[in-house]
């Protein structure tokens, strides 16, 4: 997320990345972690903006606990409802170590219906079908190909926008970043 980084930190944020063992550590214990380090990040306000399965790491952190400061929060190309590649893959040897923990515990327990917590949260997703989630089954409708459009989508999001992207580039697309600058800066995508 480097360049995505660097561009948030021209417009004047203070940004503290975050990694976590997604393959060996549970879901549970990643967002317990997430938690943990948030309450070591200064400022008055965080905002979080999570690619892929950060996004859903950063959902499930607010199953339990809204932390104290937290702002908005932004989700890019977040399979929030599950993971079809992922399904797909764990039944291919070696995919479960490939796809890891977090992300299996979260397809077994059927992704998110819904953004329930109290935090306005928007969600951006890519439909330039590129990726390595195209090489392990068809994907019928709109992706990124890795993540499909609706895989994306939950009830209680604030605000939703698909880009030409492909997963991989919601990363570095200028677009992208523009995005998610103005739904930090406003609450809602711009139009």
């Amino acid at each position: 997320m480097l360049t995505l980084q660097r561009r948030l930190e021209r417009q004047g944020y203070d940004v503290h990345p975050y990694d976590y063992p997604s393959v060996r550590g549970s879901l549970a214990a990643n967002a317990a972690a997430l938690a943990a380090f948030l309450g070591t990040v200064p400022g008055d306000v965080v905002h979080l903006v999570g690619h892929s399965l950060g996004g859903v790491l950063i959902r499930t952190m607010l199953e339990r606990k809204v932390p104290a400061r937290l702002g908005r929060v932004v989700c890019l190309g977040s399979p929030l409802r599950g993971s079809r590649t992922a399904a797909r893959l764990v039944r291919l040897p070696g995919g479960r170590w490939l796809i890891g923990r977090t992300l299996m515990e979260h397809n077994a327990g059927g992704g998110f219906a819904t953004w329930r917590a109290a935090v306005v949260a928007g969600s951006i997703a890519g439909r330039m079908p590129f990726g390595v989630g195209r090489l392990f089954g068809p994907f019928p409708e709109p992706n990124d190909g890795t993540v499909a459009v609706a895989e994306t989508q939950v009830s209680g999001l604030r605000d939703h926008v698909v880009l030409p992207v492909s997963h991989v580039a919601l990363l570095w697309s200028t677009q992208v970043a523009e995005q998610v600058e103005h739904f930090l800066a406003h609450g809602r995508f711009r139009r």
